[in-house]
């Protein structure tokens, strides 16, 4: 044991002294320094299936170098989406999707400048009622939405976004429903919240 410990203070003594005071190089040099984080809360206005539809937009990722974000996201609706083609009385909607997404900002040191996020992911609808599950079943698709958005440089770390996007719906049929019932134009306001390089 008393080997073990002699052979870990050389070793460590050797390692000191070989540094001469230079930082230790690694495989990883100069990457690190242009990842940061994102965090970016909005509030989205839509219709779907001809009623008003509220979501609430969450966003978490990384940037690299302050042009590309890569993350996850989940969008809920805060409303009771009374949607027109429903035929029994008391139910609404019920949506919320999530996934991943990618963004691209262009000329981000700019006080006024374009960013469009493309969303992918898994969405669900279902019919409630003020009990919760009125059993009517649920309809699951894949939901892919490009957006462009206007972002204003408000703080080194904060920015406003309003912009809008696109929701396209894969096939899926739900009681009265279709694709085209759930696709539309969303409009979005938020901030974009993050450590951008």
């Amino acid at each position: 044991m008393r080997t073990i410990i002699i052979l870990f203070c050389l070793l460590l003594h050797v390692g000191l002294i070989g540094q001469n005071g230079q930082p230790v190089q690694t495989l990883s040099d100069g990457q690190l320094n242009n990842i940061g984080w994102v965090l970016s809360p909005s509030l989205g206005i839509s219709a779907m299936d001809g009623s008003a539809a509220a979501l609430l937009n969450l966003r978490a990722g990384v940037t690299l170098g302050d042009r590309l974000s890569l993350g996850v996201y989940y969008a809920d609706a805060l409303n009771d989406i009374r949607n027109q083609s429903e035929t029994l009385p008391g139910l609404y909607l019920d949506y919320y999707s999530f996934g991943g997404f990618m963004e691209y900002t262009l000329m981000p040191s700019r006080l006024l400048h374009l960013s469009f996020p493309l969303y992918f992911g898994y969405g669900e609808v279902e019919m409630d009622n003020d009990f919760g599950s009125a059993g009517l079943g649920e309809a699951n698709f894949f939901q892919l939405e490009p957006a462009a958005m206007l972002e204003l440089n408000l703080h080194r770390l904060v920015r406003l976004q309003l912009g809008a996007g696109y929701r396209l719906i894969s096939d899926m049929n739900y009681r009265n429903m279709n694709p085209s019932d759930l696709s539309g134009l969303t409009g979005y306001a938020g901030l974009r919240l993050g450590l951008f390089r």
